[in-house]
Parts: structure tokens; sequence; C-alpha cells
């Protein structure tokens, strides 16, 4: 059993090598995708997916027949499509690969070497392929806690997000709610003011409180507005008890529909835990000099430390059992040597009587 257990550790080199080879793994599977979009390789040139709906706001706004749920639909705000536009004036083939490069390394600065992995779920390899915001809004997330301005991006793609600025307010940082409100409201004055018809196109959508088909897709069937209150109730929570991980959640929830992708969002929450403190945003968040009391981080050391404990007294209880049952043998050996040892002198004594 000792064996059995040493053979499922290893050493720091090993680990080393895994965590090179992830990615390395990481990075090829990112090129070979680019790659595929960038040669227009069917299907991921597809006009089906998100990316394409982005891409095509280079043709103008138009909001009148767009509903959620409808492939090809560009439903959020102007200002997105206008922030963007330099990328939109590129080909539809450079724009999808750029797009999905930036998106992959956001995966990698969120997720670290973890990433070859985290991308092995349906959720995000989902989210990837169509090029979604889902892992942009995570970045959001973590970045929002040292730079509120971050905030803006998830107001202007999906507006319901922004009740994750309750947690500004609940924690009277009323610097970083400023920050993130006056931001969000300037890009979308500027950006009102570059096409104001669109942005009352944009309006009329909203007002029309159309939701996505039963055949559209896969998503949470449960009202935005019923969500919202529930969502606003767990920010105030973690806020209030500095769960910084309940952000992420309740910006996942917020959205107005939650698709299969959009769990993708959870990502955000690596780098608030010990385990992720080594990725390029665990590093970054830290290096803001503000500790990170989460009940999911703290923990986790505390199980890794009682788990090799652990291990260290079931391998030493085990050797002690292996040398007590050697022991054993070894005696119950000499014993069987002696007797038949014994046995042989009295049967000699026979012989020779």
């Amino acid at each position: 059993m000792i064996q059995a257990i040493r053979r499922y550790e290893i050493s720091e080199a090993q680990e080393l090598a895994i965590r090179r080879l992830a990615v390395s793994g990481f990075v090829l599977v990112v090129v070979i995708f680019c790659a595929a979009r960038l040669l227009n390789v069917y299907p991921w040139n597809e006009r089906l997916f998100d990316l394409w709906a982005y891409w095509s706001t280079r043709f103008g706004l138009d909001y009148a027949s767009a509903r959620p749920g409808a492939s090809g639909a560009y439903i959020y705000s102007p200002a997105f499509a206008h922030l963007i536009s330099p990328l939109t004036a590129l080909p539809l083939p450079v724009f999808m690969a750029i797009w999905t490069a930036f998106v992959a390394a956001t995966l990698y600065w969120l997720a670290g070497w973890r990433s070859f992995f985290i991308s092995l779920f349906i959720p995000v390899v989902m989210s990837i392929a169509i090029g979604q915001t889902d892992l942009l809004m995570a970045a959001a997330i973590v970045i929002g806690f040292r730079w509120p301005v971050a905030w803006f991006l998830p107001i202007v793609t999906k507006l319901t997000p922004g009740v994750g600025l309750v947690w500004f307010a609940v924690r009277r940082e009323w610097r970083s709610l400023t920050i993130a409100l006056a931001a969000t409201v300037v890009i979308a004055a500027a950006s009102f003011l570059i096409d104001p018809q669109a942005w009352l196109g944009w309006f009329a959508m909203l007002g029309r409180m159309e939701f996505p088909a039963p055949g559209d897709g896969v998503y949470l069937p449960v009202p935005v507005w019923v969500r919202l209150p529930l969502v606003a109730a767990l920010i105030v929570w973690g806020a209030r008890s500095n769960r910084r991980w309940v952000l992420p959640v309740g910006v996942c929830l917020s959205l107005p529909t939650v698709w299969l992708n959009t769990p993708t969002i959870l990502v955000a929450i690596l780098p608030m835990l010990s385990r992720g403190a080594l990725a390029p945003a665990g590093r970054w968040l830290r290096a803001g000099g503000s500790p990170i009391a989460s009940p999911l981080a703290i923990p986790w050391s505390r199980w890794r430390r009682r788990a090799r404990r652990a291990g260290l007294v079931l391998r030493r209880e085990l050797g002690g059992l292996s040398a007590f049952a050697a022991a054993g043998s070894a005696g119950s050996v000499l014993a069987a040597r002696g007797e038949f040892a014994s046995q042989s002198g009295d049967e000699d004594g026979v012989i020779r009587g």
C-alpha cells in the first residue's frame, strides 16, 4: 500500500514539466484554432457565431429586427460596437482570428497553466468558439477590484451586470463606485454623439422586452426580473462578509439570458483562490496590496496541509505495520527453524540410540 501511495506522488520537477506541457498544449490549440479562422476554414467561419454579429456592425446598427437568441443578431449597446470598430474594419477572417487570440489570452491571464484543462469544459469551449464576451467580463470583474473603470464593459454589453456595482455601495467605496459609473456614462455619451439613432433603436429593442424562444438554445428559463433581486441580495451578503467570489457568481446569474456558455464567467473566481494565486491575474490582484479574505481561499491551504499531514501519518503507520509484520514473519521463520532443528536433534538421538 505504501508503494501505491507513493505512486501518485509527483516531484516538483514533474509538476513543472506538467505545467510546461499544459501551456505548450494550450498555445498549440489556440494557434491551430486561430489559423483555421484566418484561413477561412469551415465551420469556424460560420456567420451564425456571435463573432459575425460583432463584425457586421461595420455595416451599421439596426435594432428593428434584432431579437435575443437569434443567430447572428447584434443586441449589445452601440457603445460596444463603437469601441471595437477599429477591429471590425478588418476582413472577417482576420477579425475572427484576432478576437479568438485575444479571448484565449484573457483565459490564460485568468487561469495560467490551468487554461488548457479549463478550456476542456463545454461552456468555456463554446464561449471561445462563438466569440462570446464571457471571459472579457470575467477579466473585467477581476480588474475592477483595483481599477473600477473596467466595469464599463459588462454594462455596455449586457447592461444588467451593472448590479455588481452594489458591491462598492455596500462597502462604502464611493470613489470606486463613482469611477465605474462615470466611465460608463462618458463612454455611452460619446457613443450617443456618434450615432444617436442607434441608441434610440437600442432603447426601443429593450422596451420590447423580447426573450429567446425555446428552440434558440439551452438557457436558464428564469426571467431576469426574478433573478436580479436575488443577485443583489447575494452581492450585498458577499460585500459585507468580504467574499469576492460572490461577484462572478452574481454577474453570471444577472445576465438577461443565462446561456450554456455563461458559466464561463466563473473563471474569474480562480485568481481569488489560493490555488490560482500564481496565475497572472492572481499575482496582479495581490500586487495591489489589499488582502483577499475569501472563505474559499483560506480553507484550501489548510486542507492541503492537513492532507499532507494525514499522508505522512498514514505512511508512517503503514511503515510501522509493515515493519511489525516483517518482524513477525521473521520471528515465525526463526521459530520454525528452531523447532525443526530441535526435532531433527531428537530424531538423530533416537537413531543413534
